[in-house]
């Protein structure tokens, strides 16, 4: 089955060695900075960011007004809502001690990894160095200070772990007795039934 050539906006600024895959659609004012990957099918919407270098798996979704900074990894099937930033420097300053504008060998990039299928809710914030699960879900406005494992649903300011979600997205409910649910980890999905060990 053959993907139509993507689509880039005529206001959109797409660097000519960033990389499109087929049936990408890139949006107005959206900016793509050199040797950025993005896969196929991927839909970028208004205004997002997309830094040097970053990777974007086939089939994600990033929405209006995201920023994806250097050293960011997003796997297949991502969702970014409305306003997501992704960011790289655990240590910020615009200045080096003496005074000194700061160059790109003065900082370190701590890199994120955002894995398949996750979702990531309108106007969170991702800080350096994590890495967010398979199917994991993160509520809007959520500030992510550690990493979320696979199918973990998280949500505050710092996120926290309250449970867990299905691939459908919907949450899991404990399976059995509460002292079984515990020592055991199994968790059903009142929609669908999928049934999880964690």
């Amino acid at each position: 089955m053959s993907h139509p050539p993507p689509f880039i906006h005529p206001t959109a600024e797409v660097s000519p060695t960033a990389t499109i895959g087929p049936g990408a659609k890139i949006w107005h004012q959206v900016q793509v900075r050199e040797d950025a990957h993005i896969g196929a099918n991927c839909i970028i919407a208004k205004g997002v960011y997309v830094d040097f270098a970053v990777s974007i798996g086939a089939n994600s979704k990033l929405q209006n007004g995201v920023c994806v900074y250097h050293g960011v990894t997003i796997q297949d099937g991502v969702f970014l809502g409305p306003g997501v930033i992704l960011t790289n420097d655990q240590l910020p300053r615009a200045i080096n001690p003496d005074g000194s504008l700061k160059k790109d060998a003065d900082w370190q990039v701590n890199p994120i990894v955002i894995k398949r299928g996750a979702s990531i809710g309108a106007g969170s914030v991702v800080l350096p160095g994590i890495t967010i699960g398979e199917f994991a879900l993160i509520g809007a406005g959520t500030i992510v200070t550690r990493d979320i494992p696979p199918y973990g649903l998280a949500y505050g300011n710092p996120a926290r772990l309250r449970g867990y979600v299905c691939v459908c997205g919907q949450v899991l409910t404990p399976t059995g007795d509460p002292q079984e649910q515990e020592e055991q980890g199994v968790w059903t999905c009142p929609e669908c039934n999928n049934r999880y060990e964690f």
